[in-house]
């Protein structure tokens, strides 16, 4: 029924993503912005708005918060109430706003989104990372005895990501409860980023907040979220804050006050109908991004001096770039028409992030350049 084999032209139009390498033969397959349109109802709900010809200031109304708490009991079995919402012009924002709602120091794990990074040095607050580790067959995982280590006695907050950007896991129960039991432990607030919720790749896995674990969780949490880039419209700047405890709620609206806008009409219509109407298009989605993700991974494992771990979640590839023995791997491939993420950016130099949100055809092409780019070390 929908078509991600083809997609747009997005060359010379208001894109970051693609005029970033304006006027060169390059991909861009950096920021997480995937090139499919976004779904037809969401398109329609949109026209529908904009008939109306009136761009006043807009709020939440009953039935867009409907939808948003069907979306969470239906995939997630999350049941939350109406006003635990704070609605966001995006995630970022919130990153920010909950450094700002706490005094003491803040915890974070590496390699990271960089606005994880960013967001504590924005508001004056200490920022302390602690580096994920592998397994024996490179699968993520968090240390524990790293967390613990790091944590001191004024250190207030917890940034987590879930699922990782970049790593792309899908946190289990057992890692989740092991986490909530740390941060009950040391008295952590932990704001999750939840963004790629509902971008999980491995069929038979399934989100789960970690504000669904339990009362005492969910009473230290803010949990973000947004129908941004499950239905590719976070240039319509929409997302929202699920914060259960009423008092944790009001630090955090405090600190948006005077400076977090209200999210603009367009994006909160988009919201409904990406929730409530789409259901299908999502299905045909991860179809995709499931092959794309397979495609990568084997092209990757053929690779001398490249290797990568299994992307449950997310449409973005972490890549090991060490091997290859070069200063500034990013660089190398972009030589190569292959404009990727610097993993220098998440705190992981020699590394990059392969955006793989796009058609078969785009795909074929950077699989190619990567091959080139690669051989050319080994030539």
């Amino acid at each position: 029924m929908y078509d991600f084999e083809q997609a747009p032209d997005r060359r010379g139009t208001d894109s970051i993503k693609w005029g970033r390498y304006a006027g060169r033969d390059v991909l861009p397959l950096w920021v997480a912005d995937m090139d499919f349109p976004a779904p037809p109802p969401v398109l329609e709900a949109l026209q529908r708005r904009i008939s109306h010809g009136v761009f006043g200031y807009g709020a939440p109304w009953p039935s867009l918060t409907g939808a948003v708490q069907a979306h969470l009991e239906q995939h997630y079995g999350w049941q939350i109430e109406a006003d635990w919402l704070v609605w966001l012009p995006g995630l970022v924002p919130g990153l920010n706003a909950a450094c700002r709602a706490v005094t003491g120091g803040v915890l974070t794990t590496t390699p990271i989104y960089p606005p994880f990074l960013s967001a504590p040095a924005y508001t004056g607050r200490r920022l302390q990372g602690v580096g994920l580790r592998q397994d024996g067959a490179g699968r993520w995982e968090l240390d524990g005895q790293a967390l613990e280590a790091a944590c001191t006695p004024d250190t207030e907050l917890l940034l987590f990501c879930h699922p990782h950007n970049p790593v792309g896991r899908c946190w289990t129960r057992e890692e989740l409860e092991q986490l909530a039991e740390f941060a009950a432990r040391r008295q952590l607030l932990v704001c999750s980023d939840e963004i790629h919720c509902d971008l999980i790749l491995d069929q038979g896995r399934r989100h789960l907040p970690f504000a669904a674990l339990g009362p005492e969780a969910a009473a230290r949490s803010i949990t973000l979220m947004a129908p941004s880039k499950t239905f590719n419209i976070p240039g319509l700047g929409c997302a929202f804050a699920v914060i259960p405890d009423a008092a944790l709620r009001r630090r955090f609206e405090r600190a948006t006050a005077g400076i977090v806008p209200h999210v603009n009409v367009l994006g909160l219509a988009a919201c409904e109908a990406a929730y409530r109407d789409c259901g299908d298009w999502y299905q045909a989605l991860l179809a995709r991004l499931r092959q794309n993700r397979d495609r990568l991974e084997a092209a990757v494992a053929a690779l001398p001096g490249l290797s990568m771990s299994h992307v449950e979640a997310t449409y973005l590839g972490w890549i090991d770039a060490r091997g290859l023995g070069l200063d500034n791997p990013a660089a190398h491939f972009e030589a190569h028409g292959l404009g990727l993420s610097d993993g220098a950016e998440f705190g992981a130099p020699g590394w990059v992030r392969f955006n793989f949100g796009c058609t078969p055809a785009t795909l074929d092409t950077a699989l190619t350049r990567l091959r080139v780019a690669v051989e050319s070390v080994h030539v």
